[in-house]
């Protein structure tokens, strides 16, 4: 097993003693409460074991391959140190829901925060920049994450650990309410012309910056391009507003236009792709990596463009519809579907289903953000039940599901007592909901908690998600949704006990 470094207390900065500002005290005993649960309940000793393995396999894989080792206790301490900041930066991003220039320029400017992440501030200060923390967000796998957090669940849930977090009791997980809902994907609304106009977009930016680096062929302006496209989306808009005959027909000969502007694009960046593949060390670019940065931009948009072309082709001028598992809804973000909630506001949105199943204190002790297109909720929370019972460690009916009628059907009543879990899930059918409140005790009670999980959702999305992910690729989001699981929970104990400590405090007073 990897051995972590134990961090050195005595050399954090002490905090200076501010008056008058309520909001900061509240910030300040926030943070040093969630520190507390950060070494108390072995979270940053498990983030550490986690990335010390990745570091040591890494390490033997360069051995193997005959590359030359730097200093091992060195560089293992090194990584180490940026393991812990990546830990309690990612965790002060997210909790303060902003983004990575902000997180930066607060570290700068806060000694609150910097005491939290345990910057050193003998000789200057030195804090991370906003690409540091873009990478510290990509630490840990998720599958590595899951560990971290069921570390914090057990901890929760142990009385021993739970007291020494300042918690009164351990988590109670004898009861779970779960609920799904469309975390939303980073895009434009997926009209089809639109995504010609971002690609024209992207590749006469990767023209510029190749020519910038001093690259050229031979071709107008690249900006004139810009221009144009501008001009026929604003009045491909604009006919979508007038009357139907003129408009349709109007539209159709926009996007032929918008078509011939496309091939001729796609024609100067295949050609630009292929200069800057082959003469990329007469440029003034370093590496070869930073001209494969422009190329697979390049190569992304040109691989697409002729698809998006069709559909846009099919949908406007052939007049004819595409499933939806067949649609391209962006050029940049892949694994994003087409998910009907039936909401009001949102009819239809488009994103990636997201599990969640949350304790009576409002504790996430589970969740999941699906790839592939979501099942049905009912089928999804049969697929999570073995795992939720082995997180909640319960044995034989000391579980609890409750969730809202949308979870209801045969298959799920059947599952329930095939795992031997209490079903608290609302019936579909009124007189069998009123049956049940009125012969089960406590049955009316979990329903009426249950609409505090909406709640939960909109706060995992809305606060520690900042409403959308902005990370770029599936796997990147799944770390973001991890990411923001764990600060959330971090901030519930944390909340559960500042609250526990303060009753105490009007106990002794009174």
């Amino acid at each position: 097993m990897s051995k972590v470094i134990s961090f050195q207390e005595h050399l954090r900065p002490a905090l200076p003693e501010v008056r008058g500002c309520k909001d900061y005290r509240d910030e300040q005993e926030l943070l040093e409460r969630i520190d507390r649960v950060l070494r108390v309940s072995g979270v940053e000793d498990a983030f550490l074991r986690e990335s010390a393995e990745i570091f040591e396999a890494r390490a033997a894989k360069q051995a193997a391959g005959g590359c030359a080792a730097k200093d091992g206790e060195r560089a293992r301490r090194a990584h180490t140190e940026h393991s812990r900041r990546a830990l309690r930066c990612t965790i002060l991003l997210r909790l303060c829901a902003g983004s990575f220039r902000k997180t930066s320029r607060g570290l700068a400017m806060s000694p609150l925060y910097r005491w939290f992440v345990g910057l050193p501030e003998l000789g200057g200060i030195r804090v991370p920049g906003k690409s540091t923390l873009q990478r510290y967000g990509q630490w840990l796998p998720e599958e590595r994450m899951e560990k971290v957090l069921g570390e914090l669940l057990a901890a929760a849930s142990d009385g021993q650990k739970a007291a020494c977090m300042g918690l009164e009791r351990e988590l109670d997980t004898s009861c779970v309410w779960v609920d799904v809902t469309c975390l939303k994907a980073c895009i434009h609304f997926p009209t089809d012309w639109v995504l010609l106009r971002d690609a024209v977009r992207t590749i006469v930016k990767c023209i510029l910056t190749i020519r910038r680096h001093g690259l050229r062929h031979r071709m107008g302006a690249p900006e004139q391009f810009l221009g144009a496209v501008n001009a026929l989306s604003m009045r491909m808009a604009a006919a979508g507003r007038r009357g139907r005959p003129a408009g349709k027909k109007e539209r159709k000969a926009l996007l032929r236009l918008l078509k011939k502007l496309t091939r001729v694009v796609e024609a100067h960046g295949r050609r630009y792709r292929k200069l800057l593949d082959e003469h990329w060390r007469e440029s003034d670019l370093r590496t070869r990596a930073e001209a494969e940065v422009i190329l697979r931009r390049l190569d992304n948009v040109l691989d697409k463009l002729p698809e998006a072309r069709r559909q846009a082709h099919e949908r406007i001028i052939g007049g004819r519809q595409i499933a939806n598992k067949e649609k391209m809804l962006s050029l940049y973000q892949e694994d994003v579907h087409v998910i009907v909630r039936g909401k009001a506001g949102a009819e239809v949105e488009f994103g990636n289903g997201l599990f969640l199943g949350e304790s009576a204190e409002g504790f996430i002790v589970d969740h999941e953000l699906r790839r592939e297109m979501p099942p049905d909720d009912g089928r999804w929370l049969r697929q999570r039940l073995p795992g939720l019972k082995a997180k909640c460690g319960c044995g034989e009916w000391e579980l609890t599901a409750c969730a809202d009628r949308g979870f209801d059907s045969a298959g799920t009543t059947g599952c329930l007592e095939q795992e031997k879990v209490v079903n608290a899930v609302c019936p579909r059918n009124a007189a069998e909901m009123a049956r049940r409140c009125a012969e089960e005790p406590g049955f009316k009670g979990l329903l009426r908690r249950r609409a505090g999980t909406e709640a939960r959702i909109a706060i995992v999305k809305n606060l520690f998600l900042d409403g959308v992910p902005r990370a770029k690729g599936f796997e990147r989001r799944r770390a973001q949704v991890a990411w923001a699981v764990l600060t959330h929970n971090l901030w519930v104990v944390a909340r559960l006990a500042l609250a526990a400590a303060k009753a105490k405090e009007k106990l002794l007073a009174a």
